[in-house]
Order: structure tokens, then C-alpha cells, then sequence
């Protein structure tokens, strides 16, 4: 299919766009495990969250609770009946990996506030454009559904359209192309007979007057 009847002119493939790595494999189901994976501990997180009435907090307090209770109860029984303990591995972070992750977020943050005071001195009208389009945007469809429900709904679109593009880019492409070029027909017809009309007449009475 020629580049001139795809989407925006592209060349490159949806695989590519995505970035070509393992997130547009997930995202393109081409590692279907990982991708089911995810959505099913989505779905299983709304479930226990929206339906169960259970909190973040409350929920990671009773999964902690749970644990240390079955570690603490084996690691006691297998030392009265002289039972190896729990094989629980030598849990420690490196400075190396805390230095690294904090180098990481200093610098998003840096980035991020230097950009908010870009926009904020008017240095950015385009970035201050944008910004107000996504949280007005944000504030639009958080409306419309709580958190949890918006972040699985979200994640679920996601893990859903661009394969679902993929598999059928051609036919999809074709349509909204056809489409486009029907609605640039009746916009060029709509100019010709209407539009040009009221603008000859604007320009007729502003040289009248």
C-alpha cells in the first residue's frame, strides 16, 4: 500500500511508531502472555478495589499482614521441628541503584519545572496550549468516571486499538481517507456556493460604505 493512501502520509509501520521495543510489543500483542497478563491483574485490581470496597492501604495492610504472618508462623514451626526456615533472600538495595533512581527523578523534575516556568512567564505559548488542552481535556473525562475506572478503561484502550489497528490498518486507512476527502468535496462545494457568496458580499458592502 503506497504511502500516500495511509494516514498522514507515514511510512513507518504501527510497530514502528510505537517504538519498536518491548511497549509496542505489548501494546501489539505480540507477547500475548505479558499483554493477558496485564490485563488481567487490571481487571482483577478494579474488581478489588471498586467492587470490594477495599482501599489502597487497607489492601496492601492485609496482603503485608497475611505475609509476615505466614513467614512468622513457618519460620517458629520450623524451628521447633528442626525444619529449614523460610528461604527468604538477602533483601538490600545498592547506593549505586538509589543514586541512579534519584539522579533519574531529579532530572524529570528539573525538566518539568523548568517547562512550567516557561509557561508560566509566557516563554511557551505552545507547550501552555497543549498543557490546557490535556488537564482540560483530563478534567473532561475524570468527570465522567472515578480513577480506578478511568485507569482501566484507559490501559484496556490501549491494549486494544492499535492492535486492533494493525490487523486491519488497510481497511481502516482507506475509510477515514475516504471519508476526509468526502468531507473536503462537500467543504470545497460549501465554499463555492455559500461561503464565497457571503464573503462577496461582506467585501461589497464594506466598499459601499
Amino acid at each position: 500500500m503506497d504511502s500516500s493512501d495511509r494516514l498522514f502520509n507515514r511510512q513507518r509501520t504501527v510497530h514502528q511508531i510505537l517504538g519498536g521495543g518491548l511497549v509496542a510489543d505489548v501494546m501489539l500483542w505480540r507477547r500475548k502472555d505479558v499483554t493477558l497478563g496485564i490485563l488481567v491483574v487490571t481487571l482483577a485490581a478494579w474488581v478489588v478495589f471498586e467492587r470490594s470496597g477495599y482501599t489502597l492501604l487497607s489492601l496492601v495492610s492485609s496482603v503485608f499482614l497475611l505475609l509476615i504472618s505466614i513467614l512468622f508462623l513457618w519460620a517458629k514451626s520450623a524451628a521447633i521441628l528442626n525444619r529449614p526456615p523460610p528461604p527468604l533472600p538477602n533483601l538490600h538495595i545498592s547506593e549505586q541503584v538509589v543514586n541512579e533512581a534519584a539522579a533519574v527523578i531529579c532530572s524529570q523534575m528539573n525538566n518539568f519545572l523548568s517547562t512550567s516556568r516557561d509557561i508560566s512567564l509566557g516563554k511557551d505559548s505552545k507547550m501552555f496550549l497543549k498543557v490546557a488542552a490535556f488537564l482540560w481535556l483530563i478534567s473532561v473525562v475524570g468527570s465522567w468516571a472515578d480513577f480506578l475506572t478511568l485507569g482501566y478503561t484507559s490501559l484496556a484502550i490501549i491494549l486494544t486499538i492499535p492492535a486492533l489497528y494493525e490487523r486491519y490498518e488497510d481497511q481502516i486507512d482507506r475509510y477515514i481517507l475516504m471519508g476526509y476527502r468526502e468531507l473536503r468535496r462537500l467543504f470545497v462545494k460549501l465554499d463555492n456556493e455559500i461561503l464565497s457568496k457571503i464573503r462577496r458580499s461582506i467585501y461589497e458592502k464594506r466598499k459601499l460604505s
